[in-house]
């Protein structure tokens, strides 16, 4: 497959590519198939002496520590986890309880498949910066055993000639320090509940019962009585209570220990709704009205049948609360925020029908009620799918769109268009021929012959364009923005 045509702007790959390194392993919980299974292996480990037990948690020990931050605290957060299986109440001695932590621990090579789909946004502390230059932040999906996919970061300096150099990867790959629920809204959950048609009698008595503010263990008291009382407690069972269940536990806050640096951090699947996968996440830099700055990021939650697009926000990249997003436009995936409100109102792209760019507008970040069509594909390299490679990003000319196009043999290409500052729903130009293509070296992957990004920036008047390499790996390039915009039509 070779370049676009020479009139087309000039690209220019940088030689730095992110490739999956398998040796970024995280801890994990080890769950057996059944409680019987784990209750047979708890009884196998009390029937070691006190000696073997310090035998086999000094060599577990010995293997393990080295690769992770702290192991033994994981051990302890693990044997917590499963206690409540053991036959008696006899207090155990801090060896057996590690080493009982350690048989339902497991590691896990978060980029053992792929690294790819990366976001870049600029890193919310630019202290000790060359002049011209700026730290970004680039978020990418991680994906390991089991096509499980989640969030990992890696910063990095582009200079003053728009060359981009990348921090050294960090020895330990970390989860968060804690995880919380907020206090829910109960009229929010009605509405949420009537949209997705997830209401009966049984949750209209669960949340009468409730106040207007709610906590997590609150509602699950509730649910559990209202179930004790309706007999629906088969293990198992999908019903509007367990909906009910799963909602609040999607919406959720997660806090990194400072002493971990943000390339070590991980935001690894977590509520019902992402519990196959994060995906995808779309990072944006967004200004409010007031000056606040928050970086938001929309991502697909899998939870093994079923794709939902969900949000997070930070302020610091410490504490990151996911939530759902709600009403009936909230479909299919590749939703890309605005980086600001636009007339007074937040702004999306969308592609609801798996071919169409969609715009969105709403007065509530949370909720999604209408849609209009903005691009359709209109060039052969687009003629499968147009959607959206990131949140938009502003020039003085307009917003800078980079998008994605399917065509013949299922080729994922990049594009770009421009849109009206002031409104958006006006197309203002657009390329005829593709940005980005797939080039030899870049075409062979689990996914081949594709470039994808999920988040770019522009710096001096070049466009900085991390970018997806056949669903593998992750490289970068950079384009004169002047260029794109003369190529538009």
């Amino acid at each position: 497959m070779t370049e676009r045509n020479p009139s087309a702007p000039h690209v220019r790959r940088s030689e730095v590519v992110l490739n999956p390194d398998p040796a970024r392993v995280f801890l994990r919980a080890f769950y057996p198939t059944t409680d019987q299974r784990s209750a047979r292996i708890l009884a196998r480990l009390a029937m070691l002496s006190d000696a073997e037990t310090r035998a086999q948690l000094s060599a577990v020990l010995d293997d393990f520590a080295p690769r992770h931050r702290d192991v033994r605290a994981y051990f302890l957060r693990r044997f917590d986890a499963v206690k409540s299986l053991l036959l008696t109440d006899a207090p155990l001695s801090d060896e057996r309880q590690l080493l009982i932590g350690a048989y339902f621990t497991m590691e896990y090579a978060l980029e053992g498949a792929a690294l790819f789909n990366p976001s870049l946004v600029w890193h919310p502390d630019q202290t000790g910066v060359p002049e011209g230059a700026k730290r970004f932040v680039l978020s990418l999906r991680a994906t390991g055993e089991g096509h499980l996919s989640s969030i990992v970061f890696r910063t990095g300096t582009v200079d003053a000639a728009s060359n981009i150099s990348l921090d050294p990867a960090p020895r330990f790959v970390t989860g968060p320090e804690t995880l919380s629920y907020p206090i829910y809204e109960r009229a929010l959950f009605e509405r949420k509940l009537h949209e997705l048609d997830h209401w009966d009698d049984s949750v209209a008595t669960v949340l009468s019962l409730l106040p207007e503010a709610f906590t997590l263990s609150e509602l699950q008291e509730h649910i559990q009585g209202v179930e004790r009382q309706t007999h629906k407690t088969r293990r198992g069972e999908h019903t509007p209570l367990r909906s009910l269940l799963m909602l609040a536990r999607a919406n959720y806050e997660v806090t990194f220990s400072p002493d971990c640096s943000l390339g070590e951090r991980v935001l690894f699947p977590t509520s019902p709704t992402e519990i196959n996968g994060i995906e995808d996440a779309r990072f944006v830099e967004f200004r409010d009205d007031d000056g606040t700055v928050t970086y938001f990021a929309t991502y697909t939650a899998y939870d093994g049948k079923v794709a939902v697009p969900q949000i997070l926000q930070t302020r610091d990249f410490l504490t990151f609360e996911m939530s759902t997003l709600n009403g009936p436009e909230v479909q299919n995936k590749g939703m890309a925020l605005f980086p600001r409100k636009i007339g007074g109102r937040y702004a999306m792209l969308s592609r609801q029908d798996n071919e169409n760019i969609f715009l969105m507008t709403s007065d509530n970040l949370h909720f999604w009620y209408a849609k209009e069509i903005l691009l359709k594909p209109t060039y052969p390299w687009e003629f499968v799918q147009l959607g959206t490679c990131g949140s938009p990003i502003e020039l003085p000319e307009g917003w800078l769109v980079i998008t994605h196009g399917v065509g013949p043999m299922r080729t994922y290409v990049l594009g770009a268009a421009l849109l009206d500052r002031d409104d958006p729903r006006k197309v203002l130009g657009r390329l005829r021929e593709p940005l980005l293509t797939p080039i030899d070296g870049e075409r062979e992957g689990y996914v081949p012959n594709v470039v994808y990004s999920c988040g770019a920036q522009v710096l001096h008047g070049e466009l900085i364009l991390p970018y997806a390499v056949s669903d593998r790996a992750s490289g970068f390039a950079t384009v004169p923005v002047a260029e794109i915009l003369a190529a538009m039509v």
